[in-house]
């Protein structure tokens, strides 16, 4: 390597791994490393990997395949969720240098100094560093410091609910979380950077603070005071923890966003018993009915799982009846695929994978519907709207505070800004036209 050493990053998978991700790179900065985009020849690449991706192994292969043809001398680290569950799969590939578990990750910039200290380039095994995923305890807080408009912050990770068809626990541990206090300060950096919205992440981040005496509705409320921040979004939270305390203070907050995600992976009760979880159909919808009751104007997402063990014909009915029975705004259909180490890869009643597919194909189908009648409920509205810095052929985007996707003809005065925007109608790539007055403009731009 040369006297400046140079690293480039790709995540696959979640928010949560995107902050991760960014996290990373800031260690690596601080070894001493200039960040590059993959394409720019980086002397080390770093893959961060997904276990819920249906392809995770094939996809990791690719990454391999495609950073050794851009510079075939890189050393090549690849750390995430993948890489605790298959370690030494992975470190088999031809290329990979090195493999962190989820305890390891974060010492990666001294992990890789060890490789480069003995490395036998001849070798086509890398070096797998994992420990045991009941040894990890300690919480990472994370960002991504990439988008100059909204960062994702990590305030909790991993998760004790052992769902049947999940391997998140397996490959991120048991919940934890830093304090409110840690949590707050956090903001208030990421705040002195001109971020204007903090997207609150975890894997199951209504359970913040459970090991520390802390809850999470008392982290919001403290989170909400940093004026710094003018919007907060909670990313998913479960619904048996998404509580009423929790949607009353969204409605009334000073900057928390009316816009709600939360899992439901199944509108039948005898699947959602099945796949363990913590909640049943009543349940769910009793939470979308009291969220739409003190903010008729929210979003609501949801998270659906098809296919797995037992769903027939009838059970899937279910589910869709149920979806179209409650008021949802949009859904993120996923596909089941078998997972080593988890019950339900155990279970009989398998359903056939063309006939997951197609489930999954009604449901985003179905999602189409419930996002545009969210959109069409809107025209005429007037919503505040955050505006990105990106530029899309001369138009800019950015979001209402109710997850509405907004373009409106480029001008650099908006980026980076709040400003009131009456919407008109939906556009032929599915986001919202919008007229904004110079009146109110100019008033975001003074403030």
């Amino acid at each position: 390597m040369g006297s400046t050493r140079t690293a480039a990053f790709h995540t696959l998978g979640c928010k949560l791994n995107f902050a991760e991700t960014s996290t990373l790179a800031r260690s690596l900065e601080e070894a001493g490393y200039a960040r590059v985009k993959v394409e720019e020849r980086p002397d080390v690449f770093v893959l961060n990997t997904c276990s819920v991706t249906e392809n995770a192994d094939k996809e990791c292969r690719q990454w391999v395949r495609r950073f050794q043809r851009i510079n075939p001398e890189a050393f090549i680290a690849v750390v995430g969720c993948y890489a605790q569950l298959k370690p030494e799969e992975i470190a088999a590939i031809p290329g990979v240098g090195l493999v962190l578990g989820a305890n390891e990750k974060f010492d990666l910039a001294e992990h890789i100094a060890e490789c480069h200290a003995g490395l036998d380039r001849g070798s086509r095994k890398g070096s797998a560093v994992h420990s045991p995923i009941k040894d990890l305890k300690h919480f990472v807080p994370s960002w991504n410091a990439n988008d100059r408009t909204r960062t994702f912050l990590k305030v909790q990770d991993g998760c004790d609910y052992f769902c049947s068809f999940c391997t998140i626990p397996l490959a991120r541990g048991r919940s934890r979380s830093g304090t409110i206090a840690e949590t707050v300060a956090i903001a208030q950096g990421i705040a002195a950077t001109g971020v204007k919205e903090i997207v609150l992440t975890g894997v199951n981040t209504g359970d913040f603070g459970r090991s520390n005496g802390e809850t999470f509705l008392e982290l919001i409320a403290e989170l909400d005071r940093v004026e710094s921040i003018e919007r907060f979004r909670i990313s998913s939270i479960e619904p048996n923890l998404c509580s009423d305390d929790v949607i009353d203070f969204v409605a009334t907050s000073r900057a928390f966003m009316p816009h709600f995600h939360m899992p439901l992976q199944s509108g039948s009760d005898a699947i959602l018993e099945r796949m363990r979880r913590r909640y049943d159909s009543a349940l769910y919808a009793d939470r979308v009915a009291h969220i739409k009751r003190v903010m008729p104007h929210a979003c609501i997402g949801a998270d659906v799982i098809t296919g797995t063990p037992g769903e027939n014909d009838d059970e899937f009915l279910k589910t869709h009846n149920f979806l179209r029975s409650i008021a949802v705004d949009y859904l993120h259909a996923f596909t089941y695929s078998e997972r080593a180490n988890t019950t339900a890869v155990r279970m009989d009643d398998t359903v056939p994978m063309e006939v997951r597919r197609e489930r999954t194909k009604q449901l985003r189908i179905l999602s189409s519907k419930f996002q545009r009648a969210h959109y069409e409920r809107n025209i005429g509205a007037t919503r505040n709207v955050l505006f990105e810095f990106e530029k899309t052929v001369g138009d800019m985007n950015g979001y209402t505070d109710n997850y509405i996707r907004v373009s409106v003809p480029y001008d650099a005065a908006l980026a980076n800004t709040i400003v009131p925007v009456q919407l008109q109608r939906i556009n032929g790539d599915g986001h919202m036209t919008a007229s904004v007055p110079v009146a109110d403009l100019f008033e975001a731009l003074i403030s």
